[in-house]
């Protein structure tokens, strides 16, 4: 038999993430040839639902298709579950009997925002795209949220991060059912790795903020125009005019780190531009970028994005 996957629709839904599913599971087959999933696709009521791009998608089925799933996916929305944390009491009512009965539950990207208001993620790990994780934090305090992953494995829920994500997810859901072989299949049916190394923090925005006139922004200017060069504690502090303990606490309250830790993190921000931007060597980024070595490089990368510079260079290099 059939593993039957149902897809739950709301309005404002990523389109993307709505294909995700049919394409990945409808790519697993066994041996023979037979597929392993059957995907349908309901909504609240079987009633149209707004997508981006400009148009609407008419579903198969309503929410009777969740009761009758084991496993449902729930793509990424734009709408009230980031708003202002609601969702339509049916839609809440259905997931929640479905978990309760033992369907394995999924979200893509921002459709973790829909099993938190069902109440499914409260005090579990989970992820969603990054750009929303802020807002996240806020309307959902008690999930435990990690936007740093491309995908969370919790046993029966499991969420992905952004877009693409929900790839790896849907390719993870198929190897821990029937094997590497099969999700190795139905990701060259897809077209896609059947495995991304690293997670989603390799893909975040992390610009540099306006430093301003105030308080250790001067001082912050300043040793980001020295990143190659030994800057420490003491010399920082020289340059603001304070002693090592003021502009320790001052530092702490203007930017949530310590100078130690934001340091570091300006110069791995400065490394990632350069293998984007350059073909120097790995010791030569990593003497530019004041981590002095190879070694070190690597080690901090794989750290703070969980690649290393290879990987990373392959994934974000534009060629010239």
């Amino acid at each position: 038999m059939t593993h039957r996957v149902t897809v739950l629709a709301l309005d404002d839904l990523n389109s993307f993430d709505l294909g995700v599913p049919p394409q990945v599971f409808g790519a697993a087959r066994d041996a023979t040839g037979a597929p392993l999933y059957t995907v349908t696709t309901c909504t609240d009521g079987g009633a149209p639902v707004r997508g981006t791009g400009g148009f609407r998608v008419l579903p198969d089925r309503d929410l009777d298709a969740v009761a009758e799933a084991g496993t449902v996916v729930v793509p990424g929305v734009y709408g009230a579950p980031l708003a202002d944390g609601t969702i339509p009491p049916a839609v809440g009512a259905a997931l929640r009997a479905a978990h309760a009965r033992g369907a394995r539950i999924m979200s893509i990207c921002t459709g973790a925002a829909v099993l938190a208001a069902a109440g499914l993620l409260d005090d579990r790990p989970a992820t969603t795209h990054w750009a929303w994780a802020e807002r996240f934090r806020r309307l959902y305090p008690r999930v435990r949220l990690d936007p740093d992953v491309l995908f969370v494995d919790d046993g029966q829920v499991l969420t992905s991060a952004g877009v693409a994500a929900g790839v790896d997810l849907c390719l993870h859901v198929v190897r821990r059912d029937h094997g590497s072989g099969v999700a190795n299949s139905a990701a060259r049916r897809c077209v896609v790795p059947p495995w991304r190394d690293g997670g989603q923090a390799q893909f975040i925005e992390r610009p540099v903020p306006a430093t301003g006139d105030a308080g250790t922004a001067r001082t912050r200017a300043w040793a980001l125009d020295r990143l190659a060069e030994p800057v420490t504690l003491t010399g920082l502090a020289a340059h603001a005019r304070m002693s090592v303990r003021t502009f320790t606490r001052r530092f702490r309250d203007e930017t949530g780190e310590s100078p130690a830790r934001w340091l570091l993190r300006q110069r791995v921000q400065h490394a990632r531009l350069l293998l984007e931007t350059t073909d120097l060597g790995v010791d030569a980024v990593a003497r530019r970028s004041g981590l002095g070595s190879g070694t070190a490089l690597r080690h901090h990368l794989a750290r703070e994005i969980g690649v290393p510079p290879s990987a990373y260079r392959r994934t974000f290099r534009r060629p010239a």
